[in-house]
């Protein structure tokens, strides 16, 4: 069995950038609360967490590059929801938002995490947010935190 190379769940000490959309706040409002949940249940002092608000999520990866440089943060959380409406909008925002915070954790060192909804509906959404399906908040930010450990790991 070759050995085995994997993060950890322990935010003890991580300095942590929170980016949310105020775009559907009603909905990233929760994925923030759970995300910050998920770090302090997980060892993460309040105080080490930062949360940067933006229009909306197409300034994501904008701000994710941005505090990526900064190279203060340990990991960056982004998080934001999409509802399809009746235009094309909605696949165009979502595809450059992905793009864009895709390539930002491919070529920063820092490790970002994913907490963008991408829904048909509003119950969709909420169902995401703290619903049925979990918080996709809190998921974002135990994947930070596994993300921080292994690249520790790895070096």
């Amino acid at each position: 069995m070759p050995p085995i190379i994997e993060g950890h769940l322990d935010a003890k000490g991580l300095k942590v950038a929170l980016i949310a959309s105020r775009f559907n706040d009603i909905i990233t409002a929760r994925l923030v609360e759970g995300a910050i949940d998920g770090f302090v249940r997980h060892g993460a002092d309040p105080k080490s967490l930062t949360l940067v608000k933006v229009p909306g999520s197409f300034e994501l990866p904008q701000v994710a590059a941005r505090l990526a440089a900064q190279g203060s943060y340990d990991a960056i959380v982004a998080l934001g929801c999409l509802i399809r409406g009746e235009t094309p909008h909605f696949d165009l925002i979502a595809a450059e938002a992905t793009k864009g915070l895709a390539q930002v954790a491919a070529s920063s060192g820092v490790p970002l995490s994913f907490g963008l909804l991408t829904c048909d509906s509003m119950e969709q959404a909420i169902d995401r947010a703290g619903g049925k399906a979990g918080n996709k908040g809190w998921d974002a930010a135990l994947a930070a935190i596994e993300m921080v450990s292994l690249f520790r790991r790895l070096t």
